[in-house]
């Protein structure tokens, strides 16, 4: 809890994934995936509850090993290729709000970003509720001035075209993000113009789709771990 607000943690796994099979409980140094979003939302200050949300059995039991709770089994139908991340999110929402449990913030950490700070985090919860008018915020990244200077487009023919270069530009990583219950209800989105962005390091960027993003991770965990970075 943070200023009286109560927070909840949800991290969404499912079972199917076509890049990379069984990504969520894929040992990454030692620990399951999955394992470094929970490790990170328990190490919070903040957060109250944390929830992983999954319709596969083996991501559950590996779940609750590494201390988070699984109240409910996600329906099938909430664990599709082309399910909407939202839908998951209104579902756990829902899930709480019919037994009473009520929370003011949601946080979102996927499991396919294990390259996060604790202290990152509570500083972008804290970042958030105490500003005065933003109802979400959501982890981006600046792209590189050496990207920007060789955007280029394909015309209708085929053919190259440079694209102007832009400075300032961000992208969304993945790697968190929060709102008000309330926002989320009403807007049924992160991202809106009551967002705020938390702006992260090219490092903690990782958002691991395929092998190369996993190695690409496990050699930053490493670093980390060496004092590297």
């Amino acid at each position: 809890m943070y200023e009286s607000k109560k927070i909840l943690a949800l991290i969404p796994a499912r079972g199917g994934s076509k890049r990379l099979k069984r990504k969520n409980v894929l040992p990454l140094l030692g620990k399951p995936l999955i394992a470094w979003s929970i490790q990170h939302a328990l190490g919070s200050k903040y957060i109250d509850k944390v929830v992983v949300s999954t319709e596969d059995e083996e991501i559950a039991e590996v779940a609750k090993k590494f201390g988070a709770e699984v109240p409910f089994m996600r329906p099938k139908e909430l664990a599709k290729d082309d399910t909407p991340t939202m839908d998951v999110v209104l579902h756990a929402i829902n899930f709480f709000e019919r037994k009473g449990e009520l929370f003011d913030y949601l946080v979102l950490l996927q499991p396919t970003s294990p390259v996060r700070e604790v202290e990152t985090l509570d500083e972008a919860i804290r970042m958030l509720i105490n500003h005065p008018t933003a109802q979400a915020l959501v982890s981006v990244s600046p792209v590189e001035k050496k990207c920007s200077d060789f955007l280029v487009s394909v015309d209708e023919k085929g053919f190259l075209k440079q694209a102007p270069a832009k400075d300032g530009l961000f992208y969304l990583n993945g790697n968190l993000y929060i709102a008000t219950i309330d926002s989320l209800k009403a807007k049924k989105s992160f991202f809106h113009d009551k967002t705020l962005a938390f702006v992260l390091p090219k490092w903690q960027a990782v958002d691991i789709d395929d092998i190369y993003d996993f190695l690409f991770a496990e050699a930053i965990l490493r670093a980390k771990e060496e004092g590297i970075i």
